[in-house]
């Protein structure tokens, strides 16, 4: 959600925060081959890639979030590559270990690599196939990810739709509470579960945000619960 405050006001979804990654921390690139053939049947990569159920892979480092040309993404990528969500070593863990988490009303099916190893490997083995692959270590780390979860008992919670509208009035300020979306993405009538995952995805440092990872964090599970309640249904 948005706040009174222009950095906030910026992305939803999170532009990318700026990391630095040690080498040792870099995944396997053939052993992220492997792990690969569970994208393979909606993804292309390598030479002669072309795009699919899912946009071919090359180049995808530092690109804008659904920003390939000739592609035709979920209008949930579209807000975050508008947002100004571009794709990183850091980026592309968090979204491959779960897509609908990182942003919900995407299209892609796949449920997620849990693994952080596995996530690693992976995107070693895209880095292959970007620009200047041999500088991605210092221009475009890639590390391995944070595990993320949610304890169901946080989803269990039941929040207070009252109590979130007397604390929403911060977020209104930026986005409109009829649920248009020009220039910020809505953030009304999200199923409860997808905006507190969202929210803690914030809280638990695995969206990029700064200024969103800092609110989020100074949210307690239930007032994240009640806010969930009231754009669910204002």
């Amino acid at each position: 959600m948005r706040w009174s405050n222009a950095l906030v006001c910026a992305a939803f979804f999170g532009a990318t925060a700026s990391s630095t990654y040690a080498a040792e921390d870099l995944g396997d690139a053939e052993a992220g081959k492997a792990v690969f053939a569970k994208c393979k049947g909606c993804h292309q990569v390598g030479k002669g890639a072309e795009n699919k159920i899912g946009p071919h892979l090359n180049g995808i480092f530092g690109r804008r979030a659904a920003g390939l040309d000739g592609f035709s993404y979920s209008k949930s990528l579209a807000r975050a590559g508008s947002s100004g969500l571009e794709w990183h070593a850091d980026t592309l863990s968090a979204y491959i270990e779960n897509p609908r988490a990182f942003a919900s009303g995407t299209r892609m099916s796949f449920g997620g690599l849990k693994d952080p190893e596995d996530r690693a490997n992976v995107i070693a083995y895209l880095r292959d196939f970007s620009d200047n692959p041999q500088d991605i270590p210092e221009a475009d780390p890639t590390a391995k990810g944070t595990d993320h979860s949610i304890d169901p008992a946080i989803l269990a919670i039941q929040g207070d739709p009252e109590y979130g509208a007397y604390l929403s009035s911060e977020c209104t300020t930026c986005h409109q509470i009829d649920g248009g979306d020009e220039g910020i993405p809505s953030i009304v009538y999200w199923p409860d579960e997808d905006f507190v995952v969202a929210m803690h995805a914030y809280k638990d440092k695995q969206r990029p945000h700064p200024v969103m990872r800092m609110i989020a964090g100074r949210l307690s599970n239930d007032e994240i619960a009640a806010l969930a309640a009231y754009f669910n249904n204002p």
